[in-house]
C-alpha cells in the first residue's frame, strides 16, 4: 500500500466537496450536531494558499484536510507558531487506516521544515468520541472555549463550545 499526502488541486474541488457531503451524513447518524457546508470560495482559497490537501492509498482519494497557520477567534492569544489542522474527512471505504496518525506525522514533518511549535484541532465540545480519539492519537486536550466572535468561520462554529487540542513540537 502506498499512502501519499499531498496538495489538492483546483480539480480535486468537487471531490472534497463531495468528501464534506459525505461527512455530513455520517455526522448525522452519529452525533447530534453537523457541518452546514462550506462555501467554494473558501475551499478554493485554501487550494490556491496550498492549504488543502489529501491523503492518496495506491492513487486514490482516501482523505482530505485543510489547514491554516491562524485559528485567533478559538485559540485567542495562543494563537502562535502552530499549524491548525481542520475538516479531515476519511472515505467510508478507508476508515480504520488511522488517517490522523498519518496527518500527525505530516504535520511533524511540516513543523520541523518551517519552525512550527504546536499542531492544534478542535472539535464540539461535548463529542466524547472524537474527545477519546484525538488524545489517543497523541494529542493533548487543552481546555473547552466558547466560541464569542464566529464572523468569517463556517456557520456550524456559532454559540457552541470546543475542545482544543494540541501537540508541543
Amino acid at each position: 500500500m502506498q499512502l501519499q499526502v499531498q496538495n489538492s488541486l483546483a480539480a480535486d474541488i468537487d471531490t472534497i466537496f463531495e468528501f464534506y457531503d459525505m461527512a455530513i451524513a455520517h455526522q448525522k447518524k452519529v452525533f447530534n450536531k453537523h457541518w452546514q457546508g462550506f462555501s467554494r470560495e473558501m475551499v478554493q482559497t485554501e487550494i490556491d494558499e496550498n492549504r488543502q490537501y489529501k491523503i492518496l492509498v495506491d492513487g486514490v482519494v482516501a482523505c482530505v484536510f485543510a489547514v491554516t497557520f491562524n485559528d485567533q477567534l478559538i485559540w485567542g492569544e495562543r494563537d502562535h507558531d502552530a499549524i491548525y489542522i481542520h475538516r479531515i474527512v476519511t472515505h467510508p471505504e478507508f476508515r480504520g487506516y488511522s488517517f490522523v496518525k498519518e496527518i500527525i506525522k505530516w504535520a511533524k514533518d511540516y513543523g520541523a521544515k518551517n519552525d512550527i511549535k504546536f499542531i492544534r484541532m478542535d472539535t464540539w465540545a461535548d463529542n466524547e468520541k472524537l474527545l477519546e480519539y484525538y488524545t489517543g492519537c497523541g494529542f493533548d486536550y487543552v481546555g473547552v472555549v466558547s466560541m464569542e466572535k464566529t464572523d468569517g468561520l463556517p456557520k456550524h462554529y456559532e454559540g457552541i463550545s470546543l475542545s482544543l487540542f494540541e501537540i508541543v513540537l
